[in-house]
């Protein structure tokens, strides 16, 4: 058995497993969020898709990483440490992701006010993500 294969999978798992946290998370607070809405028979905001959705991202870095450590020609420790170490760092980037989200989703249905503000704050989030991806991209291709 390549111990590699276990890095090229985590990448991807461990990255859509943050993914589905961080939906969840944003996913149950944006419902709330809309049910009180609806009761105060106010708007419901839409933008609210964007903080349930942003965390999905996470999942399409991990599929980019871990077809790299598929077709590199690191060992497969190398392999095994790439995959495992980049698949939690973006796992839980989409985890935290999500809580941010579903901060955001709380506070904008409460206010309706701060979207830009929230958006941003996804944003940083997600740049640890794309960090990760990029960095370890770079440090597997350099690894024989």
């Amino acid at each position: 058995m390549d111990i590699g294969f276990i890095g090229v999978a985590a990448a991807f798992a461990l990255a859509a497993i943050g993914s589905a946290l961080g939906v969840g998370a944003a996913g149950q607070s944006a419902v709330g969020a809309w049910k009180r809405c609806y009761a105060e028979n106010k708007p419901a905001p839409f933008v609210f898709i964007i903080y349930i959705s942003a965390p999905i991202t996470q999942t399409f870095y991990g599929y980019i990483l871990m077809g790299t450590i598929r077709d590199t020609a690191a060992n497969p420790l190398a392999k095994l440490a790439v995959g495992v170490l980049a698949g939690i760092a973006i796992g839980l980037s989409a985890t935290f992701q999500g809580r941010i989200g579903a901060g955001a989703a709380d506070a904008h249905g409460a206010t309706g006010k701060g979207a830009a503000n929230y958006i941003i704050a996804l944003g940083i989030i997600e740049s640890v993500a794309i960090f990760t991806m990029v960095f370890m991209l770079i440090t597997i291709g350099t690894l024989k």
